[in-house]
């Protein structure tokens, strides 16, 4: 009896160990493969190209983390409304400018936040001094564009009640809507307001410096796996260190 009790305590002690070590980050490396997840129509961080290809920062730095594992990467495109469902069922990380929210955090880790952001408005150049606030634009006649199943639309319907809010489903030609004078007005992250002004004369990004919204950019990592994100959070943080990261977010913000 009392070897049988010794058996089952040295069992016990050994079995979260084993468990300890269960990590995607040893299957990532055994299959040779990172499956990355994004959607794939946000520019500056993951944009899809005609050939099938994804350029962009995210892109640029999650092919650097596959190569630190001595892996190749497989993207899977993942539309914005079905991110979270893709990724949990087909994906080991996800990028492309994803804000951290509580709803995604109940089905996912997050890494350290690589870029501290926040909404903002962009509008065209003359109606700047109209869309200043929140209460500025949320008023009868004001049409606010948004794309599908991400923050920016949840963002729209939280806070824009008089408003009327149009979901726009090509988040790549979602801007010259405004231009056309189809939309008023798009909530979307400050950085791309910045991008979105530089590549549409005629649009201006609303007080970037100064978001409507707190926020935070981060990677999708699966729920519960400490070992793999830990491994994440410190390649992202020797990428900051040794100035790889800013080295590529000013190829895409220049």
């Amino acid at each position: 009896m009392i070897q049988r009790l010794a058996a089952l305590l040295i069992l016990a002690c050994v079995a979260p160990a084993a468990h300890a070590e269960d990590s995607r980050l040893d299957a990532i490396q055994k299959s040779g493969t990172l499956r990355v997840c994004t959607p794939g129509d946000y520019k500056p961080f993951s944009l899809a190209k005609p050939d099938g290809t994804y350029e962009g920062l995210d892109v640029d730095l999650v092919e650097s983390i596959a190569k630190s594992l001595g892996t190749k990467v497989q993207f899977v495109n993942a539309p914005w409304a079905k991110l979270m469902d893709t990724f949990v069922e087909q994906c080991d990380i996800a990028v492309g400018g994803i804000s951290v929210t509580l709803d995604r955090q109940k089905r996912a880790f997050f890494t350290e936040p690589y870029m501290v952001n926040g909404k903002a408005p962009i509008t065209k150049c003359e109606n700047v001094r109209k869309f200043q606030t929140i209460a500025d634009i949320d008023k009868p006649g004001v049409t606010v564009i948004e794309n599908p199943g991400g923050s920016n639309e949840r963002f729209a319907r939280a806070n824009f009640k008089q408003a009327k809010i149009v979901i726009f489903d090509d988040n790549t030609k979602i801007f010259d809507e405004i231009l056309k004078g189809n939309a008023d007005v798009m909530i979307s992250e400050s950085v791309e307001t910045i991008v979105q002004q530089k590549l549409h004369p005629g649009l201006c990004a609303v007080n970037p410096e100064k978001p409507l919204q707190y926020g935070e950019m981060a990677y999708l990592l699966p729920r519960g796996d400490v070992v793999f994100k830990d491994w994440v959070d410190q390649w992202l943080h020797l990428a900051k260190a040794t100035g790889e990261y800013d080295k590529t977010l000013a190829t895409w913000l220049k």
